[in-house]
């Protein structure tokens, strides 16, 4: 498999190459080999594609890797582990352009961000489940994968008022077959992506117009987007993406809206 992006928190580059994972079996029956999500980018407008074994994996639990990819639609999702004072600026433009997106939060943002996430949720936007701690939930028992996504949900809840939470998304993209097993039997869907670049890390940006490139060269039908939102590229480059992407024929839609899957 092609080298690829890794969900981690910035900073923590993770490998995408899992071959060298223990492989342990949970009592419940599901395997608890710790799995770094990675896939073969789009390239030339060709659809991303994933391993075989990601693909069952994803299939068996009905994650989300792509959508319909008969039409021109996207969906946006953030991950949000800590503040770093760009994300007032992607609302704006999310708000300005009439995008929805998904926000996959942390315990630590929950805490620190009150009002950020009281206006993701005023603006028509979802707030995902990212755990509480980001732990490398793959080899957990399931009461503490329960303990990590409950408290996270609870948390959103009493801040927002957002009672569910539909959608999950495994921390530094790490995962198991159990992990996403309990996962799934709480409720959620677990969201990985077709779109992704190493936009983490915050000492390391390039410009706007590097951001740009590298999301607008990778736009597939019924592509997943991932995007950080600590990065200052990514809050530069948000309006030129979404212009340039609806310029090209896609439309942005709301994950509640993906009722097709892929694989």
């Amino acid at each position: 498999m092609a080298l690829a992006i890794c969900a981690a928190s910035p900073g923590a580059v993770v490998s995408a190459q899992a071959s060298d994972s223990v492989h342990t079996q949970a009592p419940d029956g599901y395997g608890t080999k710790a799995q770094h999500f990675g896939f073969r980018k789009s390239t030339g407008g060709k659809l991303p594609s994933l391993g075989a074994e990601f693909q069952s994996l994803l299939k068996k639990h009905g994650a989300i890797f792509l959508g319909d990819t008969t039409k021109k639609e996207l969906y946006l999702t953030f991950d949000n582990g800590y503040e770093n004072g760009y994300t007032v600026r992607i609302l704006d433009v999310l708000k300005e352009k009439k995008v929805p997106a998904c926000f996959f939060v942390t315990g630590h943002y929950v805490q620190s961000q009150p009002e950020l996430l009281k206006r993701m949720v005023q603006e028509g936007h979802l707030i995902g489940n990212h755990s509480w701690g980001h732990p490398d939930m793959s080899a957990m028992p399931p009461e503490s994968i329960r303990s990590e996504l409950d408290k996270l949900k609870t948390e959103v809840a009493a801040v927002t008022g957002q009672l569910q939470m539909a959608y999950m998304r495994p921390p530094q993209g790490i995962f198991s077959d159990r992990m996403l097993a309990v996962a799934k039997d709480l409720g959620y869907t677990n969201v990985f992506w077709s779109i992704a670049y190493v936009d983490w890390e915050t000492k390391r940006q390039k410009g706007w117009k590097h951001a740009y490139d590298k999301v607008v060269g990778q736009l597939h039908p019924g592509a997943v987007i991932l995007l950080h939102a600590v990065s200052s590229d990514n809050a530069e480059a948000m309006a030129a993406i979404i212009d340039e992407a609806r310029r090209q024929g896609y439309e942005f839609k709301s994950l509640d809206a993906l009722t097709v899957k892929h694989y």
